[in-house]
């Protein structure tokens, strides 16, 4: 898949466990790891809006776009 999911990169640099931020999300702590492991096929802009705000980033640091070939 040629978009890349560097949540977990960004938790470690808040230092924020995955537990606490599926708490302040609202979403389960099965489906962020999902997310984390790019294993869904979409999520909602107000999920990934919810992430960025807990983490004080912003979207193209925890989405990256490669051109597989």
């Amino acid at each position: 898949m040629p978009i890349i999911i560097n949540l977990d990169v960004m938790l470690a640099k808040r230092k924020v466990k995955s537990k606490d931020l599926a708490v302040a999300v609202g979403i389960t702590e099965q489906n962020l790891s999902l997310l984390k492991q790019g294993k869904v096929k979409g999520f909602r802009l107000a999920t990934l809006e919810a992430i960025c705000k807990h983490l004080d980033c912003q979207p193209g640091d925890i989405l990256e776009y490669t051109n597989e070939e």
